[in-house]
Parts: structure tokens; C-alpha cells; sequence
């Protein structure tokens, strides 16, 4: 597939109902986790750190996180990566869901608790930068941006979308994975009657998932329009980029940008 439409997304909508953008998110958090759907990506992520010698991750846009910790805890058990670090980061923090993560990960995955820009990272705040299913959110011009950041700074980046561009992956979203956040949405954690509320009486966040899923992936950009980003974003040639697909054991496909800087 090879049309971009931008359209709205609820979950990004300042007026959307916090109760209902939370059960969205604890959804996506769960599902991402339990299925580990960018497990496929640890053998990228380890040339990148190994490229750029980090052990620390910086992961921008983390939403309610979950899209780090499993990836995470495979890349420590490879050689050289036993003590990685994440810090999760996000314009609008999001404390009390990353506070659960930092315990269950034992400190081993951190926060920052001031908002980040990822068009412009604070200086101190070092480390590979990854963003998992965020950068759709971006018009071409801000996501052009969050990549000349990094370039700026000589910070090696990496985004990653949990999903292909394909038509198949529309019609799942429209199929089975509401049927499995039906099912799976009394055993999320932490426990809340909202969900349940707004699940099976009135289902605003099954509704609205479905909504934001499919445009998630109508937003996504083709490989090709990455490689096109990070040229833009590095005119002067001074970062290395791979773009590509992964497939998933379920057989959707996990699309990625990562780029590091040559002199690495």
C-alpha cells in the first residue's frame, strides 16, 4: 500500500476523554507486551547499539510504554548488553503507567518525568533514541524534524511501527483484534471499572481503537518515504540508514528506520 492519508486520530485529540484514551492505551500496552510484537526487531536494535556503543535507550513519544520493555529484556541477554538501560520519555509524561514499568523491569527501565520534544531532545537526555509506534502521529514536516534532531545531536535513532502498509492488516484491525480486546480486556492491568464500563456497556473504547487502528495504519509511512525522511534530514550525509520489514510469528510485518552516525 502506498497511500498516506493523515487522518485524525482520537487518542490525539486535546478534548477526547482521558478515561477513554487510557483504556486505549492500556489495550495497546497489554496486546504489545503479551504478544510481543517487536521481538522481531532485536537483532536490528543490537547492530544499532553495537554501531553506536550505547547501552541506553531513549525511547521518545513512550505513550504508556510497553513498546521497550520485552525488546529490552531480549537484548540483555546478548553479549555486551547485559546492563541496558531505558528511559522513557513523551511531550506529555504519563508518570503513573511508567511508574508500574520502572518497578516490574527493576529500575532497569527509567522515566523522565518532564515533557519531551522529540523535534528537539534536551541535550542531557543521552542514548539511542528509539520510538515505537509513534511516528505516524508526524506530519512529514515533524517527523522530518525528529530525525534532523538526531542527526543534529549525532544521536542514533530508530522508529518503528508495529504493523506493515498492507490491506490485510486494516481488515484485521476490523475483524479479530477487536475480538481479542473484548476478551482480553478483564485481565488487563491494573484493574479498572471504566474499561469495563466503556467496553461492554457502552463501547467507546473498542469503537475508537478500531477507528485510531486503522488510521494508525493509513498514516504509516512506506520505507521508501523513511529513506526519503532521513535524507532530507541528513542532506550532508553524515549518518548511515537501513529501512526495511520484519515479520511477526503471527505474519503481520514490523516496519523500521534506524540510522547512527558513520563516524560510529
Amino acid at each position: 500500500m502506498k497511500l498516506r492519508l493523515h487522518l485524525f486520530e482520537f487518542e490525539d485529540q486535546p478534548w477526547f476523554p482521558s478515561i477513554i484514551r487510557a483504556g486505549m492505551m492500556d489495550y495497546l500496552r497489554f496486546m504489545t507486551s503479551r504478544l510481543g510484537i517487536y521481538q522481531p526487531l532485536v537483532p536490528v536494535l543490537q547492530e544499532a547499539l553495537m554501531k553506536t556503543g550505547q547501552l541506553h535507550l531513549l525511547e521518545l513519544g513512550a505513550g504508556a510504554g510497553g513498546g521497550t520493555d520485552g525488546v529490552a529484556r531480549a537484548l540483555r541477554q546478548l553479549p555486551g548488553l547485559a546492563d541496558l538501560r531505558v528511559t522513557l520519555t513523551d511531550l506529555y509524561p504519563q508518570p503513573s503507567a511508567w511508574q508500574g514499568i520502572q518497578e516490574s523491569s527493576g529500575g532497569q527501565i527509567g522515566y523522565e518525568i518532564a515533557p519531551v520534544d522529540a523535534t528537539a531532545v534536551p541535550a542531557h537526555l543521552t542514548g539511542f533514541r528509539t520510538m515505537f509506534s509513534a511516528f505516524h502521529h508526524f506530519t512529514p514536516a515533524a517527523a522530518e524534524a525528529i530525525l534532523a534532531d538526531a542527526v543534529r545531536q549525532g544521536a542514533g535513532i530508530g522508529v518503528f511501527e508495529g504493523a506493515g502498509k498492507h490491506w490485510h492488516e486494516i481488515l484485521l484491525a476490523w475483524t479479530i483484534l477487536p475480538i481479542m480486546q473484548v476478551l482480553a480486556t478483564p485481565f488487563m492491568p491494573p484493574f479498572r471499572l471504566s474499561r469495563l464500563f466503556f467496553t461492554f456497556i457502552i463501547p467507546l473504547i473498542p469503537l475508537c481503537t478500531i477507528w485510531d487502528g486503522t488510521v494508525s495504519i493509513l498514516r504509516m509511512y512506506p520505507t521508501d518515504e523513511l529513506l526519503q525522511l532521513a535524507h532530507r534530514a541528513d542532506s550532508r550525509g553524515k549518518f548511515e540508514w537501513q529501512t526495511g520489514k520484519v515479520k511477526h510469528w503471527s505474519g503481520s510485518q514490523v516496519t523500521y528506520l534506524v540510522g547512527w552516525p558513520k563516524k560510529a
